[in-house]
């Protein structure tokens, strides 16, 4: 009896801290399917398509006009088949980069001059454009498209490495909001306290050191002191809880109001634009072609989840959110422990001010408006107690991506924004319902 019993808790447990795992998966499948349609290649890949099924029906005799818009993607595309055509020994009339007007201009000299015109290398885009079927010589049918394919929108890969950018500054907030959460507390000011790190951050860099023409030094500075000034409000908010006794959803409301109010004092409740390049690299920049908040989301859930699993501090936490009373008789220094959680909590909110500003460009008092709502449905989609002494920071990332998910699937089958709202909330609710169940369950 006891060797069952042994054999079942670590996987109740595994699937009570993981289970919304599967649900990320299904939600997955359910936005792939209500997604699938004909995709076609862009790009390189499409050029170089075009160009075989040119070569295919007419050979390397071929003579070809290349037509694309005047956009990076197209232009990789007409250089591609370009280089194709031209390595089979293809005659190649032109490459036009442009729009229907000038695409119209190159058929008209192709045909005064009296050239005969096998086929057009066009794209998905160009390839409507009404202008082929005016000239006899050349016609609509001679338009050679790449072939298309079967592939939902939601997994194509920039999609979903632009949900994954998306989620990274919900998911570096919900980071602290999850040892918050673990504590039996919350933290209502994380929204505020991101739009006045990124106000605070273009503040320092415009006026200290000149905006877009700012040095590294500057912007390591501005930085620097807008994280500072999160974490000293995360600080106070452990101070506050600890020492005057105050509950944690109200310090927190009040430094809500407070940090929203001084960040439009601030900035005159204006957008600060005109960052340098330096400051845009973190937010902007990429390395591998994976976007840097990305990397920066990677490494700090490694990091807390090495934190809340391995270490003493991390064994406090939970503790002190089970039973503070029985931590406190245990040893664990209960006012120490919630600073440092709530100070972690503010810094958090701050680097993703920072992240944010440097992703659109300019700190903005209105930026993080209702995150926190977000942040905290996250943690507790991912299966964070709101009664404390449960919970895991990669359920925290998986719930991140659950709402994520959610969003961008609706957005992509085209659901009103009203109704958006509605299924986040009722998304939200469900959890809430589903943590006080598993709780009656356990008593």
């Amino acid at each position: 009896m006891s060797n069952n019993l042994s054999t079942r808790l670590p996987r109740n447990a595994w699937l009570r801290d993981y289970g919304m795992l599967f649900v990320l998966l299904l939600l997955g499948g359910l936005f792939s399917w209500l997604t699938l349609k004909p995709q076609a290649p862009v790009g390189g890949e499409a050029g170089r398509l075009v160009a075989n099924s040119i070569l295919e029906r007419h050979g390397n005799s071929a003579r070809v006009l290349i037509i694309g818009r005047d956009t990076a993607e197209d232009r990789e595309f007409t250089a591609a088949a370009a280089a194709a055509l031209k390595a089979a020994g293809a005659t190649l009339y032109g490459q036009v980069n442009g729009s229907v007007s000038d695409a119209r201009f190159a058929l008209e000299q192709l045909v005064q001059t009296g050239l005969q015109l096998d086929a057009v290398a066009a794209n998905e885009v160009t390839a409507k454009w009404n202008i082929y079927d005016r000239f006899a010589e050349v016609g609509s049918a001679k338009c050679v498209t790449p072939e298309t394919y079967l592939w939902p929108d939601f997994l194509k890969l920039s999609n979903l490495l632009g949900v994954a950018n998306q989620t990274s500054i919900y998911a570096l907030i919900a980071i602290g909001m999850t040892m918050v959460i673990i504590t039996g507390g919350i933290d209502l000011s994380v929204g505020s306290l991101l739009a006045l790190a990124s106000v605070v951050t273009a503040l320092i860099i415009r006026d200290w050191g000149g905006g877009a023409v700012a040095s590294p030094t500057i912007v390591a500075l501005a930085i620097g002191l807008a994280l500072a000034s999160c974490a000293a409000v995360g600080s106070f908010h452990g101070l506050m809880i600890t020492l005057g006794r105050v509950p944690p959803f109200v310090v927190t409301l009040g430094t809500m109001l407070t940090a929203r109010g001084l960040a439009r004092w601030l900035s005159g409740g204006r957008s600060i634009p005109e960052l340098p390049a330096s400051f845009l690299w973190l937010g902007g920049g990429k390395t591998l072609g994976i976007p840097h908040p990305i990397l920066l989301m990677v490494g700090l859930y490694l990091a807390a989840h090495w934190l809340m699993s391995r270490t003493v501090f991390g064994r406090y936490v939970y503790a002190l959110g089970g039973n503070p009373e029985a931590a406190r008789l245990a040893g664990v220094p209960n006012t120490m422990v919630l600073t440092i959680v709530y100070t972690a909590c503010g810094l958090l909110a701050g680097l993703g001010g920072v992240v944010l500003a440097s992703q659109l460009g300019a700190g903005d008092p209105k930026f993080g408006n209702m995150y926190e709502l977000e942040v905290i449905a996250a943690v507790v989609v991912g299966g964070t107690s709101l009664a404390g002494g449960q919970g895991k920071i990669f359920g925290t990332l998986i719930g991140a991506f659950i709402i994520a998910v959610i969003g961008n699937g609706m957005n992509l089958v085209g659901l009103d924004p009203d109704l958006q709202l509605v299924v986040l909330g009722g998304v939200l609710t469900l959890a809430v319902l589903f943590d006080a169940l598993a709780r009656r369950r356990a008593t």
